[in-house]
Order: C-alpha cells, then sequence, then structure tokens
C-alpha cells in the first residue's frame, strides 16, 4: 500500500497544458521530474474535503530523489491564485529559496518554473510560503536519500504530519489571532512599514483549549491556541490509518515530518524502542528511546527493530498537552490490525515546556570550530490578547535585520520571553545548535530550533549568499502576524 495512495489526482488535461506551458529546452531535458500545485480531493472520517497538494508526474504527493541526484524540478501552479513553494531544508540559490517577491515573484495560475540546484541529502519538505497556503496543505515531503540508506536493510516509512480544519484558512486564522493576521503575508511589500496594533477587536478570537502548563516562576505555559477538526497523518486519521507492510525481525526507518501550522507532537513509537538518528536531515548520535518531540517545521529520523515473531506496531503522533493523536500502524504478514481510538485517556504532557532532548542531541558531523565575528540575540515575544508576536520588539516590516558577511561566522542566541514556544527556522542555512540555556553544547545540526517559552537556545550559522533570507516563527498563526525578521548576508 503506497503511503499516499489516498491523496487526489490531477487531471490529465489539466498536466498535458501545464507541460506545453515549459520552455522547449526545458522539454527537451531529460533527468528533470515535474511537481504540480494542485487541488485534490481527501477523507476525513468519511467526510470528502477539498484540500491542496504537490503532486508528482504520477499523481503522487513529494518528491523521492536518489543519492547525488540533483534538484531539477518543473513547478507548475495548477491552482486559481498565485502561489510559491520553499523548499524547506534545502539550499538553492536565494533567487530560488521560495518567498513571494524575495526576490521572485509568486507563480500566477498556470505558469511553470524550472528548479535546479544540488539537493541536500536527509528528510525535508516543501510548502507554501504563505500561511493560508500551508494550511490547505499545499506541503508534500521531499526526500532526498543517501548512498548508506540505499545499501540499508530496511524499510523507509515516511510520517507526514498535519492539522486539519473545515473551516477555510483565512476563517480559521481570523478565530487565532483576533483580526491580527497579515493577509496573504506578501512579504515583499510588507516592508514599507510595521503593523498598527491599535484598536484590534479581540471578540472573536477562537483559541481552542488555551492549555496552559506550569512554566518557570509558576507562570501559566500556553500550548494549543486552537482545536483543529482532525489530525492527520499521510492524509488519514485514526479511524482509517495507513497500514504499512513490514518484515518480520526486519528493521524500519520511519521519516517524521511535522507540516502541522500550529501542533507541536510527540512520536510515541509503542513497543518498538527507537533511535533517534537524523534531525531536519542531519545525522546525529543515536539517540534511544520511545517517545520523541517534533515542532512544526522539524523532521526527526527514527530506526526500529521489528522483533521476530512479528506483530502490529502503531507509530502514534500525539498532540502535546491534549488527547488528540494521529499515526500509522506497521503490520507484519498475517498480523491482527486492531482499531486504535482517536483521544487518549489524559492529556499528553508537554514537549515545548523544556530543552532535554535538544540538549542531548549531538551532531555526527558539527560545524568546524571558529570564533563568532558576532552574537546577536534576538528576543521572541508576544501576547495572547491582542494576539501579536514579534522578535526583538517588531513585527515583519518594522524589523531590524541580523546581519552578516558571507563566509562569517555568527552566533544567535534566541531568547524567548514569551509563554509559548516558537520553532525558528531560518532560509538558505543549516545551523548548529551550540548553547541551550546557559550550557555550552556540540548539539544538532538543522534549519529549524524549537525554543521554549523563558527559554533560550543559541545556533551557530556560517553566512552563506550575499542575499535576503528569512528567519521566522514557523507556527503559522504567529508568522501571519508578522513574527519573522531577514539574516540579511553582504558580500
Amino acid at each position: 500500500m503506497s503511503p499516499f495512495s489516498r491523496r487526489g489526482f490531477l487531471a490529465a488535461s489539466a498536466a498535458t497544458a501545464a507541460s506545453l506551458m515549459l520552455p522547449a529546452r526545458v522539454r527537451a531535458q531529460s533527468g528533470r521530474m515535474s511537481l504540480t500545485a494542485a487541488t485534490r480531493t481527501i477523507d476525513v472520517r468519511g467526510k470528502a474535503a477539498t484540500v491542496w497538494g504537490l503532486l508528482d508526474g504520477a499523481g503522487r504527493s513529494g518528491l523521492v530523489l536518489d543519492p547525488d541526484q540533483a534538484f531539477a524540478v518543473d513547478l507548475t501552479n495548477a491552482l486559481a491564485e498565485p502561489t510559491i513553494i520553499h523548499w524547506h531544508g534545502q539550499i538553492p540559490d536565494n533567487a530560488q529559496d521560495g518567498v513571494p517577491d524575495l526576490p521572485m515573484p509568486m507563480l500566477q495560475p498556470g505558469e511553470s518554473r524550472a528548479y535546479d540546484f544540488a539537493a541536500r541529502p536527509g528528510t525535508h519538505w516543501m510548502h507554501a510560503h504563505i500561511p493560508e497556503h500551508e494550511m490547505m496543505l499545499l506541503a508534500a515531503p521531499l526526500v532526498v536519500r543517501r548512498a548508506e540508506d540505499v545499501a540499508a536493510d530496511r524499510k523507509e516509512v515516511t510520517l507526514f504530519l498535519h492539522d486539519f480544519s473545515f473551516k477555510p484558512p483565512a476563517e480559521v486564522l481570523a478565530e487565532i489571532t483576533g483580526g491580527a493576521s497579515m493577509a496573504g503575508m506578501d512579504h515583499g511589500q510588507m516592508g514599507q512599514g510595521g503593523m498598527d496594533h491599535s484598536g484590534m477587536d479581540m471578540g472573536g478570537m477562537g483559541q481552542g483549549d488555551m492549555m496552559a502548563m506550569p512554566g518557570m516562576d509558576g507562570m501559566a505555559m500556553d500550548l494549543n491556541d486552537y482545536n483543529f477538526d482532525a489530525y492527520l497523518a499521510n492524509d488519514r486519521t485514526l479511524d482509517d490509518p495507513e497500514v504499512v507492510p513490514i518484515d518480520k525481525g526486519g528493521r524500519v526507518l520511519v521519516r517524521v515530518i511535522n507540516a502541522a501550522a500550529a501542533t507541536v507532537f510527540w512520536i510515541d513509537t509503542g513497543a518498538l524502542p527507537g533511535r533517534l538518528v537524523a534531525v531536519d536531515g542531519e545525522p546525529v548520535r543515536p539517540l534511544p528511546g520511545s517517545r520523541f518531540g517534533v515542532a512544526m517545521g522539524q523532521r526527526l529520523d527514527i530506526e526500529l527493530d521489528v522483533p521476530g515473531e512479528g506483530g502490529a506496531f502503531p507509530i502514534l503522533a500525539l498532540r502535546e498537552g491534549a488527547k488528540e493523536r494521529t499515526g500509522v500502524i506497521l503490520a507484519t504478514p498475517g498480523a491482527a490490525v486492531t482499531r486504535i481510538a482517536e483521544m487518549s485517556e489524559a492529556d499528553h504532557p508537554a514537549f515545548s515546556g523544556d530543552l532535554a532532548q535538544e540538549g542531548a542531541l549531538r551532531a555526527v558531523t558539527p560545524l568546524p570550530e571558529r570564533a563568532p565575528a558576532s552574537q546577536p540575540m534576538l528576543m521572541l515575544g508576544g501576547t495572547m490578547m491582542p494576539y501579536v508576536w514579534t522578535i526583538n520588539g517588531q513585527t515583519w516590516g518594522s524589523h531590524v535585520p541580523v546581519t552578516a558577511k558571507s563566509g562569517d561566522r555568527v552566533e544567535i542566541m534566541f531568547h524567548n520571553m514569551s509563554m509559548m514556544a516558537h520553532p525558528m527556522h531560518l532560509h538558505g542555512h543549516a545551523f548548529q545548535v551550540v548553547g541551550v540555556g546557559m550550557d555550552r553544547i556540540a548539539g544538532a545540526v538543522r534549519d529549524t530550533v524549537h525554543v521554549p517559552p523563558m527559554g533560550m537556545v543559541t545556533v551557530a550559522v556560517d553566512a552563506g549568499e550575499a542575499a535576503r533570507w528569512m528567519l521566522h516563527c514557523h507556527h503559522m498563526p504567529h508568522l501571519s502576524t508578522g513574527m519573522m525578521t531577514e539574516f540579511a548576508v553582504s558580500a
């Protein structure tokens, strides 16, 4: 059974028309892959839902590249409105990064664009860089296999996680933000001035259960600000989960991608003790366990050993601070698969409350030791009422860029002074976690780090191409209110 067999399809006529829009030189090239942003239909608890997706030439969600295969992709927008795709975890030249008008404009309906760059190995993903579009599920896995993956005798399974609402994304954002959302997040045109937060009507806020957990100094930590209608694993809920065939006595690599808009999950491997072997596509020293946290935008590679007697093994994603869960079931031939309730008996604990997991990770290939040329601190702030989230007290448009010269080592300290956690993502670079709180570590190399309430994380990064690279919170309601700055690299 294909992990994405229930995903929607692209009409053949639309695909044919889109291919004719490509330049002749591109159509003539061999070895290129096609990707289409298209409307599709999924089933959520017996109810049809129209969503968007990124489909390959065979109508399947996402892309898988072989070792050393270049990212040579022709992207076509078959949607009725403009959009643009960001290659999360990849390091293309800035013009191909996929941020509206920075520097390339969005793809218009029917437009195609060719992308060509060296692919970065590992578990990555691709998604629209417009919050409402990402919440329409305009996202998909982007897996670049290593030679070791091909040589390994193990089954690879992708676990692609979403939170889902039957309501339009704009309505969901309005309920969460009380109207504070920057509609469309038109990054390029938002630089004309800051947001005016005065006079907000907060009466329409729909902030779910507002799960509050004890934080530092007895303050309340806000975990969840919206209750979505469903939590999806590979487009499915636990009332009809994907059942993945595996071998008795075999080994499985689960590639976890948290594509949710505003949900942090625990990955619970149940009866199969796991080893966390990579985060955000970069290998780490194996970290044993059966429960690992993953924030929005982050990825985990978890290796599992299947017992010789076989069986059915749920791999669950547990919503932090709540009872909801989703997942897939790994099953050996003939194993009895029983139904799993979508709700646990008790609330799952908070992952966002501390940095225990982050502090335990160690990179297999750390950055070379270098003295930093600068050590900027970014204060992460915000409030629930009004619903505004900031970096150094500013939202996008009135932001002050983090500056660096190409080739310089920069150490950025994220100091979260708010009571919500923030998964901070940097475009065009991979950084290493070198500080957790006041402790120095040789932590994981990654591109998205989760900063807990009142917590501090320091990352080291070597500034790359001279360009404007986005640096933002990957919580979509936070991003929609302008929680973004830029890493401005000069030559």
